[in-house]
């Protein structure tokens, strides 16, 4: 019979090898990772670090790295649309991608550097994320595909949707780039 005492004490145990190691889930993470996880990238693209990227560079990086969850023509897959949906927006089906809903390219960025490829997050060298990011705008006829992107272009391009955000009128929140800039 379940007493509240045997219920307690079986969750107890259950909690204690759920964190032991002997699952073998997870990793320590690597200096460089830990120092990453640091980096904040602001929408004005304060944060940014050195490092370059055109698209014809990220073309082969995406087909390597990107593809197989993005689709062939990052029309989506198992992962999401990243091309496409330009005046979906407003419609019963919006497509929600880099070209018709994100507001500003740094934020593109710092996701791609954060968390891609998705099993592999944080692998990529800022170089590799300049390239990836200006393929992905290449290829939503933001930029031209010889462009070179880096931390003084980057900030500078103007996305579709970078109007179609309106401020959060609370007091108690502090806009992105203020929270950032320490």
């Amino acid at each position: 019979m379940w007493t509240p005492s045997l219920v307690a004490a079986v969750a107890a145990v259950t909690v204690a090898l759920a964190q032991s190691p002997t699952y073998g889930v997870g990793r320590t993470p690597g200096d460089r990772e830990v120092r990453d996880y640091g980096v904040q990238i602001a929408p004005d693209g304060t944060g940014l670090p050195a490092g370059s990227g055109t698209a014809a560079q990220g073309r082969e990086l995406f087909a390597a790295k990107c593809r197989r969850c993005h689709g062939e023509n990052l029309e989506g897959g198992v992962g999401p649309a990243l091309a496409g949906g330009q005046g979906t927006l407003a419609t019963a089906r919006p497509l929600k991608t880099v070209g018709s809903f994100w507001p500003h390219a740094p934020t593109v960025w710092d996701y791609v550097h954060r968390a891609m490829p998705f099993d592999q997050a944080g692998v990529l060298t800022n170089g590799e994320v300049y390239a990836l990011v200006a393929y992905i705008l290449f290829r939503n006829r933001i930029i031209d595909e010889s462009q070179v992107m880096d931390a003084r272009s980057l900030p500078k391009v103007r996305m579709p949707n970078r109007d179609g955000f309106v401020p959060d009128p609370r007091p108690d929140v502090k806009p992105a780039a203020k929270r950032v800039a320490k």
